[in-house]
C-alpha cells in the first residue's frame, strides 16, 4: 500500500498550550514505540528459525528491514520533536515576533503530518509481524499436537 502525502488544507487555530500539549503527547508515543520497538525485536529473536525458513524469509527480511528503518524514524522524530518543543518559547516569551511564530505554527503544522504519517505506517508494520508471528505460533501448535 503506497501512501502519498497529503497537505494540510485546513488547521484549526492553535494555542502555545494546545502545541505544547501534542509536543508532549508525542514524546510520549514515540518513548512507547522505542519499548514497543526492542519488544518486537525480541520477538523476532524467539522466532528466528522459523522466520528465516525459506518459505518465509524474503518476507522477514522485509519486515526485520522495516523495524530498523522504523526506530532510525522514531530515534529522528524524537529529536525533531524535542527541538521543536525547546523552540515553543517564541510563542509564549511575550514579545511579538509575527514571522517566527508564524514559522513555528508552520512547522507544527508540518509535523502534525509527518508524525500522522510515521504513526499510520507503523501500525501497518505491526500488524505485518504479528500476522507473522502469529501464523508461525499457530503452525508450531498444530506441530506440538501432532
Amino acid at each position: 500500500m503506497k501512501t502519498t502525502e497529503t497537505q494540510l488544507k485546513y488547521v484549526e487555530w492553535l494555542s502555545a498550550e494546545d502545541m505544547h500539549l501534542m509536543s508532549k503527547q508525542w514524546l510520549s508515543e514515540l518513548s512507547f514505540l522505542k519499548d514497543e520497538q526492542l519488544f518486537f525485536e525480541d520477538l523476532i529473536r524467539k522466532y528466528i528459525f522459523e522466520l528465516i525458513a525459506p518459505e518465509q524469509f524474503k518476507k522477514t527480511t522485509k519486515i526485520v528491514e522495516s523495524l530498523s528503518n522504523s526506530r532510525k524514524k522514531t530515534e529522528e522524530l524524537t529529536k525533531i520533536v524535542e527541538a521543536h518543543e525547546r523552540g515553543l518559547e517564541v510563542m509564549v516569551d511575550g514579545v511579538d515576533q509575527v514571522i517566527e511564530e508564524e514559522v513555528y505554527k508552520n512547522e507544527h503544522r508540518r509535523l502534525i503530518a509527518k508524525v500522522s504519517k510515521f504513526l499510520n505506517e507503523y501500525q501497518d508494520l505491526k500488524q505485518t509481524l504479528f500476522t507473522t508471528v502469529k501464523k508461525i505460533s499457530k503452525s508450531e501448535k498444530k506441530g506440538l499436537t501432532e
